[in-house]
């Protein structure tokens, strides 16, 4: 779980957010949520959302706390401010910090400006969140443009614009660009919480625009943690065993869990494994169980475990 910013809060006035205010905030969710596991989930909290007037001190204090990204959401994307901006971007990657930011129309607070292809070819973040909409999507020419002409990370979120993210995701596959394409959930946000919602991002893009179970499954897991600098979401010796075992729910369609999910059925849970130690066992209770459920032994230990 990767915190998209730390901006929903009781009584956060969205016109008056300073660098002080917004450095602490990303400070204090750092040291709170971000030692929180639920339900095993590793939880990388602590995103840090760019105002103007920030300085270096700002951006040491969250690199030196062990927060991974930052975002330019409420930040006024203008011409005027493009020095700043590009100056910002430049000090997260000499801090090792990846930059994310809000792509599209308004965001729930209604603060930030509408970002498109113009805006993103001269801020060059490592990942433009929710092209296809968080709600909002860019005008279809700009994201044409974005996918063509630029070479960074490329999100698709479930809370977004589902005819965006067929444009998108269809014109990255003809190109043979899949390799760019990131998924998320946005939320909780201002357009609520999806339950299991990258799971639901996988069967769409399989079921719906057309990819295989294998490539949804290498984009929402290999793909999105490598834009966002993570250690995990590939299957190697030296990597954290972090593990799903899922199945073909009983009444999906097909006879195999690749089948249904090509068909647009959920998988069902059966194994969760965070850094080799099983946290769930038997069953989730988050979705329907697997016909098939996994049993594992580990006398000697995990075999992915360095």
């Amino acid at each position: 779980m990767v915190s998209a910013g730390e901006l929903h809060l009781p009584g956060l006035d969205y016109n008056n957010l300073t660098p002080e205010l917004m450095t602490s905030l990303a400070l204090l969710a750092k040291a709170t949520t971000g030692r929180i596991r639920w339900s095993g989930a590793k939880v990388h909290a602590g995103t840090l959302l760019m105002v103007p007037g920030m300085t270096e001190e700002d951006f040491d204090k969250v690199a030196d706390a062990g927060t991974i990204l930052t975002k330019f959401l409420f930040y006024p994307l203008s011409i005027e401010n493009k020095e700043e901006a590009q100056r910002y971007v430049r000090w997260c990657h000499e801090r090792g910090l990846r930059v994310k930011v809000h792509t599209g129309g308004v965001s729930r607070s209604g603060s930030n400006a509408v970002c498109g292809f113009e805006t993103l070819s001269w801020l060059q973040p490592d990942i433009a969140a929710h092209i296809s909409g968080g709600p909002i999507p860019m005008p279809d020419e700009d994201l044409d443009e974005l996918v063509d002409n630029t070479e960074f990370a490329l999100e698709i979120c479930s809370s977004g614009n589902y005819r965006s993210a067929i444009r998108a995701v269809e014109r990255l596959a003809r190109a043979g660009l899949l390799d760019r394409l990131t998924l998320g959930t946005d939320t909780p946000g201002g357009t609520g919480v999806l339950a299991r919602g990258m799971l639901r991002n996988m069967i769409f893009l399989s079921s719906v625009v057309g990819l295989t179970a294998g490539e949804v499954i290498a984009v929402a897991t290999g793909n999105t943690a490598k834009a966002h600098g993570l250690d995990t979401g590939m299957l190697k010796p030296g990597m954290p065993a972090d593990l799903v075992i899922a199945g073909r729910i009983d009444g999906s369609a097909g006879t195999t869990l690749t089948e249904a999910i090509e068909h647009g059925d959920l998988p069902g849970i059966s194994t969760v494994m965070i850094d080799g130690e099983l946290v769930v066992s038997g069953r989730s209770e988050q979705t329907p169980p697997p016909q098939d459920r996994a049993t594992i032994e580990m006398t000697y230990g995990c075999p992915f475990c360095a």
